[in-house]
């Protein structure tokens, strides 16, 4: 045995570099053993690459946050893997949900926190001609002159039809144009000549199937906004007519007289001027911020703020004594900032509703007027990026002001210590969260999916859910709030303000006139796509109708008003 060896040692000092080269082959084949066993251990349904709810919206475009996320992401996965089953549905959908996942489907769970990019897969090019817009024809356009003189913006990659149409539409606009396959303009009104159609001859960037212009040429759309939409002056939202405050100096510090006076230049002013609002009286334009002495809270009728602008004929600026006010485009600071709370809450406050009915803008709204974070029950990536950094947090953390949740078990409910309950009409809600799945958060649905067979079995499935979710709360919750997001639609100052008292810290008047000015945030759909036909059967709206009708009881029960009066059934 000696001998062997003793040849191997002199042919190894005869050439050292094989020896070296030995060696490193060693060690590289133990660094690829190495990083083969972690691949597999990652793919494993323990790890996060798995199908667990909480991980599958780190998917597509949230790949960024992925990176940010993974280590609370697994201490949470950790800490909810043995309840799984538990989470985000009612107790009769379990059996389902579980066998949906078996088949790589995903449960309801997976598919509330899925990512943008996997929700956005039902969505075709055909489904851009499905909003309510009118193509009117082609037009001239060129730097010198521009066919459409409001805002504008370009993408040489994705530029789509539906994608101008609905900026134009969200900032009030009532006509879009799209000009070289890549830009989009927006106007209230066509300062050009038309041309001939065949000189709008540029596909889309972002589809092929469509035309967007051509060379110095515009194809535009008339679009139907809706109520609110069509209530603004293209970035400007129209608050209404106001009687003068009483002292104009602290109400509005920022004033000038004006020639020629319209919307739009009072408007450039007070933005210009980082106001809020903008209020024109004649040939004066003021500025400034919501107060108490100016809450715009109390609008008159619009017929005494009606008197012509001298520099625009179909705009109205107002008098000297009733104010037409507009709210620019800055934002009010007074209620953004955001934190977590000071120290660690030893109670669980939860903001529960069944999905679609207005759960994130309420959690937004919150934020807004408490300056915390809000927290949930579940992990949503896109809702992080969104700005809802308590997402990450586990539910039980402390550290936020309320936790979302849409659970409707008795454990789960009596978790918390008390909650708010937030309802929406059932009509409303189903056809929010149907468009929020196949979607996303701002998104919707295509017409393949609400006249093939998803709509009819989600109708089945979710509306006994919109139900037992309302009636197990009052049954099981400790101390329960109960807030109809119609009602705080219609008068948020004060619904919001019910809802901080409740939740404890102190309520600033100042902070809560803020929010009313940043209602929206960034969970609201545009106007402007929206289904031409009633998608319920009548078979649907017997089994609704009937549901309804048994939360408003549940609710007189509980010695609370019932359901709002467009609930019920006519």
């Amino acid at each position: 045995m000696a001998r062997p060896l003793l040849k191997i040692q002199r042919y190894f000092r005869r050439k050292p570099v094989r020896f070296f080269s030995l060696i490193l082959l060693y060690l590289t084949a133990g660094s690829l053993v190495f990083l083969h066993s972690g691949f597999v251990g990652d793919s494993s349904p323990g790890a996060g690459g798995g199908r667990d709810p909480l991980v599958a919206s780190e998917t597509g475009a949230q790949a960024a946050t992925a990176k940010q996320g993974l280590g609370a992401m697994n201490r949470v996965y950790k800490e909810t893997r043995g309840r799984s089953g538990h989470r985000y549905g009612p107790p009769w959908m379990k059996k389902s949900r579980k066998e949906s996942q078996n088949f790589g489907g995903g449960g309801r769970g997976a598919d509330y926190t899925s990512s943008w990019n996997r929700a956005l897969k039902g969505r075709n090019t055909k489904d851009t001609g499905d909003g309510r817009a009118k193509y009117i024809g082609c037009y001239i356009d060129d730097i010198q002159k521009r066919a459409l003189r409001g805002v504008s913006f370009f993408d040489y990659k994705k530029m789509t039809v539906f994608r101008c149409q609905d900026n134009c539409a969200e900032r009030g606009y009532l006509y879009a144009g799209l000009e070289f396959g890549a830009e989009c303009y927006c106007g209230h009104k066509i300062q050009t000549p038309n041309a001939s159609d065949s000189e709008c001859n540029m596909e889309c960037k972002g589809e092929k199937s469509n035309v967007c212009g051509g060379a110095n040429r515009l194809s535009i759309y008339r679009l139907e906004l809706s109520h609110e939409s069509a209530r603004r002056y293209g970035s400007a939202i129209f608050k209404g007519c106001f009687y003068r405050p009483n002292n104009v100096t602290l109400a509005l510090p920022i004033t000038a007289a004006m020639q020629n006076m319209s919307v739009e230049k009072c408007v450039d002013m007070c933005t210009e001027k980082e106001q809020s609002l903008a209020a024109l009286a004649g040939d004066r334009c003021h500025c400034g911020f919501p107060t108490s002495r100016f809450s715009l809270h109390e609008p008159e009728d619009e017929d005494m703020c009606f008197h012509r602008c001298h520099g625009e004929e179909f705009e109205s600026c107002g008098t000297d004594q009733y104010f037409v006010v507009y709210q620019t485009q800055v934002q009010d600071n007074r209620c953004m900032d955001r934190r977590f709370l000071p120290s660690r809450s030893k109670q669980l406050l939860g903001l529960a509703s069944f999905p679609g009915a207005g759960n994130t803008w309420a959690r937004h709204l919150i934020e807004l007027a408490t300056g915390f974070y809000t927290g949930s029950y579940y992990f949503d990536g896109s809702l992080y990026n969104k700005g809802f950094k308590g997402e990450r947090d586990h539910w039980r953390s402390g550290r936020t002001i309320c936790i979302k949740t849409h659970e409707s078990g008795k454990k789960e409910i009596e978790a918390f210590d008390s909650s708010i309950l937030m309802i929406r009409n059932p009509y409303k809600a189903l056809m929010a969260e149907f468009n929020r799945k196949y979607g996303g958060h701002i998104g919707f649905a295509s017409q393949a999916h609400w006249r093939g067979k998803e709509w009819p079995e989600f109708v089945k499935n979710y509306a006994p859910w919109w139900a037992s979710h309302t009636l197990d709360w009052l049954r099981y919750g400790k101390r329960v709030h109960v807030v109809h997001f119609e009602d705080l639609k219609r008068d948020l100052f004060t619904q919001l303000k019910g809802m901080v008292l409740f939740l404890g810290p102190e309520v600033s008047e100042d902070r809560l006139l803020c929010v009313e000015g940043q209602k929206d945030g960034n969970f609201k759909r545009s106007g402007l796509r929206k289904l031409e036909y009633d998608p319920y059967t009548p078979d649907m709206r017997v089994a609704i109708d009937e549901l309804i009708r048994a939360v408003d009881v549940a609710l007189k029960k509980r010695r609370m008003s019932g359901v709002p009066e467009e609930y019920m059934p006519r």
